[in-house]
């Protein structure tokens, strides 16, 4: 339906999207996740994703978002990349649902489910996240379940402005939150106060060029100096798992420097998770995560458009070699 024109609102109505994907989710056993997050993962890694966001979201009730979370902490626990945990259950309205009701639920019996596992020990989940948007949850409702989340001790890093221009820049502003995705609809007011308060806009190339949507105001962003992130937005709508690519539709659509999209991939991309003290820069005192290229300047790991792989000879996590392209090397060192 995408890619013959219709819009990301008409596939969701239409029940196809979040809702088709949470069908076959609630489907799939806990190892079938596994193998195919695990899979995703290491292509990630592979491109030179270190660390990485990843969300829940296609559960939509409380067994069913905490089993995804047990499978995204089983993966923190087994797999090289570094993972920060994110609780989405307000990803979309589950069907037979009104909004309140599931705001509702939301608040009161998934948020309590995922903090009892988080005190226990069973989870290290970081983060929350909202879809605030039309037809899905409205400002006052997403401020409702942040203002739970972040009681629970979670970071606030939820979509705004995405679809829609409803000023949920200003209003994540005003929770401190740490961080914004999407924002292609975002307000000026909302950017100044994004500004004053240091929250990270992480921008998305990939899922404004999938979904046609006009390009978020990055320059503006920046040139107001908000903090500006970049990441691959990876979910069945926008199936890209590669940031070197996400990079360099960054640097044509939206019209950021090189130097500016390598910084936004690394420091402020750690700064939106609250890692930019450890990671995110080469530098004493922090965690040694870094590539090593087969190229002459560092530019060409995002003016080249794909098979990053071929071109990335090493990715090291914490000091340790974790991927190694073997037709360069002895494989005695990989």
């Amino acid at each position: 339906m995408k890619l013959s024109g219709a819009s990301y609102m008409e596939i969701h109505r239409s029940g196809g999207g979040i809702h088709f994907t949470v069908e076959n989710t609630r489907k799939a056993t806990e190892d079938e996740l596994y193998s195919s997050l695990a899979q995703r993962l290491s292509q990630m890694l592979r491109c030179g994703t270190t660390t990485v966001e990843c969300k829940s979201g296609y559960g939509l009730d409380a067994d069913s978002e905490v089993r995804l979370l047990r499978v995204l902490q089983r993966a923190k626990t087994h797999l090289p990349i570094e993972i920060s945990m994110t609780f989405c259950g307000a990803h979309a309205v589950p069907k037979g649902m009104t909004s309140e009701e599931a705001a509702r639920d939301v608040i009161g019996i998934q948020i309590p489910a995922v903090c009892s596992l988080i005190e226990s020990g069973e989870l290290q989940v970081e983060n929350i996240d909202v879809f605030c948007e039309e037809g899905v949850f409205d400002v006052p409702q997403t401020r409702r379940i942040l203002e739970s989340g972040r009681e629970a001790g979670l970071r606030i890093n939820f979509h705004a402005d995405e679809l829609h221009p409803l000023n949920a820049a200003e209003m994540g502003a005003e929770l401190n939150a740490a961080a914004l995705s999407h924002l292609e609809e975002v307000s000026d007011n909302g950017i100044l106060a994004m500004a004053a308060k240091n929250c990270v806009a992480v921008v998305l190339p990939t899922t404004a060029y999938m979904l046609r949507l006009k390009p978020p105001p990055v320059r503006h962003m920046i040139e107001e100096g908000v903090i500006v992130a970049l990441g691959t937005d990876f979910n069945p709508n926008a199936y890209c798992l590669s940031m070197p690519m996400a990079m360099h539709l960054a640097c044509i659509n939206f019209r950021m420097s090189m130097t500016e999209a390598l910084i936004a991939s690394t420091l402020n991309a750690a700064a939106s998770i609250g890692r930019s003290e450890t990671h995110g820069s080469i530098e004493c005192g922090k965690y040694g995560d870094f590539l090593i290229i087969d190229a002459n300047r560092w530019e060409h790991l995002i003016y080249q458009f794909g098979n990053h792989d071929q071109l990335i000879s090493y990715v090291i996590k914490r000091g340790e070699i974790v991927f190694c392209h073997q037709s360069d090397v002895d494989r005695d060192v990989c």
